[in-house]
C-alpha cells in the first residue's frame, strides 16, 4: 500500500485524487459527514477512506464503490 494524501471534508479533494473517485467522495459528503480523508493505493487502484467510517474504493474493473469501512 502506498500513501496518497489527506484532506477534509468540505475543501477541495488534492489533484492526485482520479476523477473516477470525486462524485462519489462528493456524494458521501452531501450526507453531512464531517473528517478528513485519506487516499492511499492498492495494488494501483485508489481507495479514498472518511474517518467517519467510510471508504471510496475503485475495484480492479475500474468501477467505484461506496460502503461503510471494513476494518
Amino acid at each position: 500500500m502506498q500513501l496518497g494524501t489527506r484532506w477534509a471534508t468540505g475543501s477541495a479533494a488534492p489533484a492526485s485524487v482520479p476523477a473516477a473517485l470525486r462524485p462519489a467522495i462528493a456524494e458521501v459528503e452531501g450526507q453531512g459527514l464531517v473528517g478528513h480523508w485519506t487516499l492511499t493505493w492498492l495494488e494501483g487502484r485508489a481507495i479514498a477512506e472518511l474517518d467517519a467510517g467510510w471508504e471510496v474504493v475503485q475495484t480492479a474493473s475500474g468501477e467505484v464503490v461506496v460502503r461503510p469501512f471494513e476494518d
